[in-house]
């Protein structure tokens, strides 16, 4: 395994371009090395012929010195030339000073220095007289001879080592030429070759040639990248073959996802809209049926209760299978069945017995599909879809028939809620007018009643002077009613101006003036939100009772009605009569004359309703909706 790794690892692009450019360092390093050490060898040859030259100096000075009878000079020059031998011997490697390491030279010099200190260094020293002076002369000469073969012999030294120096130098030349075509033909068969390669290939796949393959002559990155090369032009090959394919498939997929979206927002919003029932049916079915190319379809409604199943609409069926499936049982036949089983079904009728045929297939049906029509998780009765050829649904089609049946489920939900909305409202709007008679009405008719029993006993008893004091009052009752009545039914009557609650309010004021002759006015600071319509109209009905009120009780000079409008709601409606004792009239509970309906009509859309009087400090009427309690227009 780690023989496997150490090979893999060698086969690396990477691995390969540092192995050369090691090799070629190293191979570097080694020939500058090679001259650095024969440029030192030369410089300490080149030092070695120098003190070698002075040698012969310093023995002709010693010599001279001799002759001229310096002894004690002679003597120091002796102690010089020991130092200049022993330096020689012995090297200085900073200088750098060496002799060549060749046997030659070094016998040479080892005879110079034997020579020296057997011969002439105990002749110099024991020189006396001018004869020993001379013979010393004769002896230096043949030294001085010595010093020179030496200083010949490391000349020849050095000669041979510049021939090697200038040979390493023309290597390195060598070195750098052959090194620079081996890594140019390394670089273009390791790297500029397989990457031309590469972009010949990508250009011809550029072109669509997707047959374009690369060849494979490597382990390494650029034959990793060939291989992946390859594999991807496989990939496209194949790819770019079933594009066509793809392209129109997921076309399809697209048109038949539009086609869906499509039928789902058209239903959704035309079962949106305010309509009948059969109408709400009848449009839906006709989106369903043009979207599954069906030949007749049905949408029955549950009775609950008695077990029914209705039909509402009916399409591409005959008048006799309507008439005699108008209304079915919850688990006759095959659609009461599914009801009872709650669920979607699709019948092929070329599967059921002969002998138990329905009438859906005597009418040429050969597919009965039936989807449940549910909201809530209450079902509230099922769709058909009839088809005389044979038909399937997918998974996809059925998903989307039961959101459908939702959709409508949901549409038909909202239509029993928005009438059993409008039964309540009417219901507590007849509750308010009813309250309002027997308020108001029941009581003068009441008092009416008093006065005709008291006119009936006064005529049986010939009281005619009681007679005369009834009648007016009758008469007053009487106008009172009507006064009543009249102004009953034209609240009950009232609408809203265009939305408009400011204008509707002064429109009430302006008749209040007309009628009564009492100054009234209007102070609006209206800067919220818009009230529902709803609401608006219970303000307005609050503010005419209150009217009304005054008309007949306060005996007012002057009304005023303010409104302020920020996210609070306030109003209040003043006047300057009579007033009354609220615990007065509580006692004789009498408080329900109209104040109970404006305050039945503020607990309608959440408001607080108070009520402040005093004797003879007029009345004011308060209404508060906190923003909290507002709805939206």
């Amino acid at each position: 395994m780690r023989f496997h790794q150490m090979i893999s690892s060698w086969q690396k692009l990477s691995t390969k371009i540092v192995g050369a450019l090691l090799g070629m360092l190293i191979l570097a390093l080694s020939a500058i090395a090679c001259t650095l050490y024969l440029s030192w060898q030369l410089e300490g040859s080149s030092a070695a012929i120098n003190e070698t030259g002075r040698l012969r100096m310093q023995t002709y000075q010693l010599t001279l010195l001799l002759a001229g009878d310096a002894r004690g000079t002679a003597q120091q020059q002796v102690a010089v030339i020991d130092d200049s031998l022993e330096r020689i011997g012995r090297g200085d490697p900073q200088r750098p000073l060496f002799l060549p390491p060749t046997p030659t030279i070094k016998q040479e010099f080892a005879r110079i220095k034997d020579g020296w200190h057997s011969e002439l260094r105990p002749a110099a020293l024991a020189s006396n007289t001018s004869t020993q002076a001379h013979a010393f002369e004769l002896q230096a000469a043949a030294f001085v001879n010595q010093v020179n073969q030496l200083v010949r012999l490391i000349e020849q030294d050095s000669e041979q080592r510049t021939f090697w120096l200038r040979g390493s130098q023309l290597m390195l030349v060598g070195m750098a030429i052959v090194g620079t075509v081996t890594m140019i033909y390394l670089m273009f068969m390791l790297i500029i070759e397989p990457v031309t390669r590469l972009r010949m290939g990508m250009q011809r796949m550029k072109e669509r040639d997707f047959s374009v393959r690369l060849a494979v002559e490597s382990n390494d990155e650029f034959g990793q990248l060939a291989s992946g090369f390859n594999q991807m032009a496989d990939r496209l090959q194949a790819l770019y073959g079933n594009l066509e394919e793809g392209v129109r498939s997921k076309t399809a997929t697209l048109e038949y996802r539009n086609r869906e979206l499509a039928l789902l927002y058209e239903s959704s919003a035309f079962l949106q809209r305010p309509q009948p029932l059969e109408a709400l049916c009848g449009g839906f079915m006709e989106r369903i049926v043009a979207y599954f190319d069906a030949d007749g379809s049905t949408v029955r409604v549950l009775d609950l209760d008695r077990g029914n199943l209705h039909m509402v609409v009916h399409h591409g069926l005959s008048e006799e299978l309507v008439a005699s499936e108008h209304c079915l049982k919850v688990g006759d036949c095959l659609c009461g069945t599914a009801v009872e089983q709650k669920v979607a079904k699709v019948h092929d009728m070329r599967r059921i017995d002969k002998a138990h045929e329905l009438r859906c297939h005597r009418e040429g049906f050969a597919t009965v599909s039936v989807f449940q029509i549910h909201a809530h998780e209450q079902q509230l009765g099922f769709f058909n879809l009839h088809f005389r050829h044979a038909r399937a649904f997918s998974a996809r089609e059925l998903a989307l028939l039961e959101t459908l049946g939702q959709l409508l489920g949901v549409a038909l939900e909202n239509l029993r809620l928005a009438a059993r909305e409008r039964e309540m409202a009417i219901s507590e709007e007849r509750n308010l007018v009813a309250q309002g008679l027997h308020d108001s009405i029941a009581q003068s008719l009441n008092f009416l009643n008093l006065q005709v029993q008291m006119l009936d006993d006064s005529v049986r008893k010939e009281r005619y002077g009681e007679v005369e004091a009834i009648v007016p009052a009758l008469q007053a009752g009487i106008k009172e009613s009507y006064d009543d009545v009249r102004e009953l039914l034209l609240n009950f009557r009232s609408r809203l101006m265009e939305d408009d609650l400011i204008g509707s309010l002064r429109a009430a004021l302006d008749k209040f003036r007309r009628q009564t002759g009492i100054a009234a006015e209007l102070l609006a600071d209206v800067d919220g939100a818009p009230f529902p319509r709803e609401q608006q109209l219970q303000l307005l009905f609050i503010v005419q009772e209150a009217l009304s009120n005054i008309r007949k009780h306060a005996q007012a000079t002057h009304v005023e009605v303010r409104l302020a409008d920020d996210q609070d709601f306030a109003l209040t409606v003043s006047d300057n009569g009579v007033g009354f004792d609220m615990a007065e009239v509580l006692e004789r509970a009498e408080s329900h004359v109209g104040i109970h309906i404006m305050r039945e009509r503020a607990q309608r859309i959440a408001a607080t309703f108070e009520v402040h009087a005093q004797p003879g400090g007029g009345t004011t009427v308060e209404l508060h909706l906190a923003r909290e309690q507002r709805r939206a227009a």
